[in-house]
């Protein structure tokens, strides 16, 4: 156990994470931020970010989050490379465990984000890396030239088949309803683009091939007339949403049917002390920058809770 009791405690990174974590530091309250599983979040796993003001001619996600932690270590916050196993919010000080050693906080900041849903399919399962992928900027690079599919309809599916254009030859975005939920720029967008085309009201059936340990092709279901087509991609991308990091918090702090963490005001959860920012809690906006503008208040909150 770490001998001192903390300040300010922050669980999982990205731009809710840091930005608390750039707040807390110049408030004097020296915080340790853990940075995840996946540190930085969803934008480490995003290409081109176009809507994070200050940017006039956009960033990568992976370089605008790596900004961010070096902006937080440069007023002598602690980013710690690892993961929160448990936790006790039942009384103060909070206590923290990772790995075996445990971590006390007079207050937590939880920005542990979202992760990417997928179908849930054994198929998906076990062509996971050899042909399906929830990360088109980690894997488009290797599909230069081939024919592939994307799965959703909302602004996540749009983006990423626009940005695999830049490869493929062909992008199919497998939808299934007959419109998009994504946004109006990112739907004209998509439908623009020659290389895009739409498998309206379709599911997959079946991914192809496991036997060969790769992606062959797809058997598609169209859900309004039962018919069956085949569809020949050699990759999959998954973007069909996202889910609460929240497993960490079950019996902790009261939750949502969907397991978002619920404010009682402003960033408080039901635990005095505890505060939650970002896509952790934002059923609505899941935004970079809404997220930032969160983290902001959660370590005001915090700060003066301390105060109070």
């Amino acid at each position: 156990m770490s001998n001192s009791v903390h300040d300010v405690i922050i669980v999982g990174s990205g731009p809710a994470g840091y930005t608390a974590g750039i707040y807390a530091a110049r408030a004097d309250l020296n915080p340790i931020i853990f940075a995840g599983p996946q540190p930085g979040g969803q934008l480490t796993i995003t290409t081109e970010v176009e809507n994070f003001p200050g940017f006039p001619e956009g960033i990568q996600g992976p370089q605008l989050m790596d900004d961010m932690r070096k902006q937080v270590e440069r007023f002598n916050a602690k980013v710690i490379f690892d993961v929160v196993g448990k936790v006790d919010f039942s009384q103060r000080p909070f206590r923290v465990w990772v790995n075996d050693e445990e971590y006390q906080s007079k207050t937590i900041i939880i920005s542990t984000g979202a992760s990417a849903r997928l179908l849930g399919r054994d198929d998906e399962s076990t062509l996971m890396g050899h042909g399906v992928s929830a990360c088109a900027t980690c894997d488009g690079f290797f599909y230069r030239d081939q024919e592939i599919a994307v799965v959703g309809g909302g602004d996540s599916a749009l983006e990423e088949a626009n940005f695999l254009t830049r490869f493929a030859s062909k992008v199919t975005i497998i939808h299934r309803r007959d419109e998009f939920r994504g946004s109006k720029i990112m739907r004209e967008r998509a439908l623009a683009n020659p290389k895009i085309e739409v498998a309206w009201n379709s599911v997959i059936e079946q991914i192809h091939d496991v036997e060969k340990k790769e992606v062959t092709g797809l058997t598609l279901k169209n859900v309004k007339t039962g018919a069956f087509s085949e569809l020949p991609v050699t990759g999959v991308f998954i973007a069909i949403g996202h889910q609460p990091n929240t497993d960490l918090f079950v019996g902790q702090l009261e939750m949502d049917e969907a397991g978002y963490i619920i404010n009682k005001e402003r960033t408080m959860t039901s635990v005095a002390g505890v505060f939650a920012a970002g896509d952790v809690v934002d059923t609505v906006y899941r935004q970079a920058v809404t997220a930032a503008g969160m983290g902001c208040q959660a370590a005001l909150d915090a700060e003066r809770f301390l105060d109070g």
